[in-house]
């Protein structure tokens, strides 16, 4: 159908020029395809979107993007060079953000009527750059004249700390694999002024929240003026979101009285809560007495949890409140002393007795559905993190295991695998993930077992020419390719990982060489003001280049930390994986999602029984999974006992003390910061929160043995094999089906 157009603009000169016409046909063809319509509609209002580069994406979706490769490929060009022009949206930080965005994908492609809602960062969370083996934050501006990204006659007056601003509307476009378009709405203020941030850094003003209000996603808040400003930007997103919401359901014909049949809204985590106060204000305004209202909004809202982590659940002080939303505080105030009326339990108040407000507490009252991310993780919830309102509401709780969206996870970022793939079931899997489940029987055979072997070299061979186009490192593809890539938080193990690379570098250094080299690869931001996470990748990077100096060790092993880990670097980065890391302390990793795009593409997971671990071991079987380490319960128990002390296993173990003392040997020193690595050494050795060396010789010796296992190649490709064909579950497609039946109802 577009044949011509795209032949023209393939023969363009410049890259640039053929992005930008890429770019223009491609927004056309979704303006062509239209919205997708319904009376009743979801609201994803999220304070993050880790979009990625859209442009492949949309034209899979839009089902010409080999048609347009091809053209390319025609006149001496390819997609990967157009791709490098596209700068990647900074709307996003970790797993909560890149979920979002499978799910946008997700709602489109089952043809339902949802959009997200969030805010128009000018530069992202931050762009990472090390120096002196250290993070360095900059700012990462991503805006520019010719994007994804189209202003809109959509303005809403907001009052921020008293003061009234004038919001405006952007719209990206979410096109659905074969079918219509929904849009990510994002919200902004014309006032914003990129030039009062410090010049090469991510320091500015506080104060001025008209010209910082969304400079930033996560402004450091550390101190007092970062906390207020991280409230300002949650209320803007909410104020902008509810009068949106409230406006289009009124133009379909609503009466106000009736919005829950026009309008659902997802809270995704708790920086969205402050939408059911804010709801229910607008409401009253216009007439609607208190009651009808918190009736209403009630049945609007539904809340899913990310996090057991207590300091992820936010809590402010109320007069932070009154500061930055004083006209919240009567409704929020009413709203927590009809908790109080109903419930003796403190557990359970709004504003607890230090008055703070407990904002995943105003969800659960005010709101119609509770949702966890994995199967472990809801149980977590309703057996101890968040079982007093489990008590009450026992039918307001259900589970959501997370997944991810195929079109991006394989059909972009891996066509050598899903060529593979449709070759021998067919294409249907594209649209029914379920559907890999037929991979097993169709690709048992050695020449299919090669085939997948094959890809992965070829994988690793592309990741290995990116690398030393981007960074100048160059990795060895024949190697295994063992990859932690994700936030850096103590609760994820970096740390473990660390001490494993030292155990390996003394195992070489005693002449137990590995048959086959490894190459440990990282990929993590640490927010700014944590501190020991920065001291994390201070020693991933000091170890780096120890090895990198050691003659003896380096033909064996290496350590690549990559810069400014993204979605364009995940891209790239998860189909060349062999082994893939999900280490977190069991009890603590609600879900993730990096654990089912390394499945899908064919890497095998070493992980602890956490988060959605625990279904893939399920799907998977024994066999194609490496699990150690102590389980949830036996983590929760010592907790509960406060039992656990890392002096303990220092001084009773010397093969642990050994790995631990390294990380402040001379070796260290003479690359690293003293202080830094005194004071990660400390934290181990003295409190060790996520107990990294309860779990570490068991990991160690798992380890190994998957080490051992990849030399047999045909059985290492049947665990490939394996959990590739078991991936259909981890679909969003299939996630957003179960919100829809079970909480959204459209």
């Amino acid at each position: 159908m577009y044949e011509n157009e795209v032949e023209r603009i393939a023969s363009k000169g410049s890259n640039q020029e053929i992005y930008f016409e890429l770019l223009q046909l491609t927004k056309d063809i979704m303006q062509q395809k239209g919205r997708i319509q319904g009376k009743k509609k979801i609201y994803y209002i999220s304070a993050e979107f880790l979009i990625g580069k859209l442009l492949s994406n949309n034209l899979i979706n839009l089902g010409i993007y080999g048609q347009v490769a091809d053209a390319l490929k025609r006149h001496g060009k390819s997609m990967a060079e157009i791709e490098e022009i596209e700068k990647e949206p900074s709307l996003g930080n970790g797993g909560l953000g890149r979920l979002a965005a499978c799910f946008l994908d997700s709602i489109a492609t089952l043809g339902l009527p949802g959009d997200g809602i969030g805010l128009n960062y000018h530069l992202g969370l931050f762009k990472q750059e090390f120096d002196k083996n250290l993070q360095k934050e900059v700012p990462n501006p991503w805006i520019t004249d010719k994007s994804w990204l189209r202003r809109t006659d959509v303005s809403y007056p907001v009052l921020l700390g008293g003061n009234k601003v004038q919001s405006v509307m952007y719209e990206i476009d979410v096109t659905g694999y074969d079918n219509q378009c929904n849009t990510l709405k994002l919200f902004d203020l014309d006032t914003v002024d990129d030039s009062i941030v410090h010049q090469g850094s991510i320091y500015f003003d506080k104060d001025n929240v008209t010209k910082n209000l969304t400079l930033f996603l996560y402004p450091d808040d550390s101190d007092y003026q970062g906390q207020l400003l991280r409230i300002y930007q949650q209320y803007f997103m909410v104020s902008n979101a509810a009068q949106l919401i409230i406006d289009e359901a009124v133009a379909k014909g609503s009466n106000l009285y009736d919005l829950p049949e026009y309008a659902v809204i997802q809270i995704n985590d708790t920086h969205p809560t402050m939408v059911i106060p804010e709801m229910i204000r607008l409401l009253n305004n216009r007439g609607i007495s208190m009651d009808d209202a918190i009736s209403i909004v009630s049945r609007m809202c539904a809340y899913t949890n990310h996090t057991i982590l207590a300091e992820a659940l936010e809590k402010w002080p109320l007069w932070f409140l009154d500061r930055v939303v004083p006209q919240l505080i009567p409704i929020i105030k009413m709203l927590d002393v009809k908790v109080k009326e109903k419930y003796q339990d403190e557990r359970v108040y709004i504003i607890d007795k230090e008055e703070r407000v407990h904002m995943a507490h105003i969800d659960i009252h005010y709101g119609f559905s509770v949702n966890g991310v994995a199967a472990l993780h809801t149980q977590i919830l309703e057996d101890s993190e968040l079982k007093p309102f489990k008590d009450i509401y026992p039918d307001k709780f259900n589970n959501k295991t997370n997944g991810i969206t195929f079109r991006r996870w394989l059909l972009h970022c891996n066509h050598e695998l899903s060529d593979f793939i449709t070759e021998k079931i067919g294409a249907g899997y594209k649209k029914d993930a379920a559907e890999l489940e037929k991979l097993a029987a169709a690709a048992g055979n050695s020449s299919d077992l090669k085939k997948l072997l094959d890809i992965k070299a070829e994988k690793k061979a592309q990741f290995k020419e990116y690398l030393l186009k981007k960074e100048g490192i160059t990795i060895r593809e024949n190697s295994i390719f063992d990859v932690q890539v994700k936030r850096l938080h103590e609760y994820k193990r970096q740390q473990m990982n660390a001490l494993y690379i030292i155990y390996k570098y003394m195992q070489i250094k005693a002449g137990n060489k590995p048959k086959t080299p490894i190459t440990m690869i990282f990929g993590a931001k640490a927010a700014p003001a944590y501190t020991i996470a920065k001291d994390i990748i201070h020693l991933i990077l000091c170890l780096s280049e120890v090895i990198k100096k050691d003659a003896e060790v380096s033909p064996y092993l290496q350590v690549v930390m990559l810069e400014n880990y993204n979605v364009t670097y995940a891209e790239k980065v998860i189909p060349a994986a062999d082994i893939s890391e999900q280490i977190s302390l069991a009890s603590k990793e609600a879900s993730g999602t990096g654990n089912m795009k390394f499945m899908l593409n064919g890497a095998v997971t070493i992980g602890t029984e956490d988060g959605a671990n625990v279904e893939i071991h399920q799907f998977v079987g024994d066999e194609n999974i490496y699990i150690f380490g102590e389980s949830s319960n036996e983590v929760i128990e010592h907790y509960a006992k406060t039992d656990y002390s890392s002096e303990k296993f220092y001084d009773n173990d010397a093969e642990i003390a050994k790995l631990v003392d390294f990380i402040i040997s001379k070796e260290m020193f003479s690359v690293g910061d003293k202080k830094s690595l005194i004071r990660l050494y400390m934290e181990l050795v003295t409190k060790d929160w996520f107990m990294t060396l309860l779990d570490i010789k068991d990991y160690i010796k798992v380890k190994e043995q998957a080490f051992a296992d990849y030399e047999n190649r045909e059985e290492w490709a049947k665990k490939m094999l394996a959990n590739i064909s078991k991936a259909g579950f981890f679909s969003s497609d299939r996630t957003i089906a179960q919100y829809n039946q079970d909480i959204w109802k459209l």
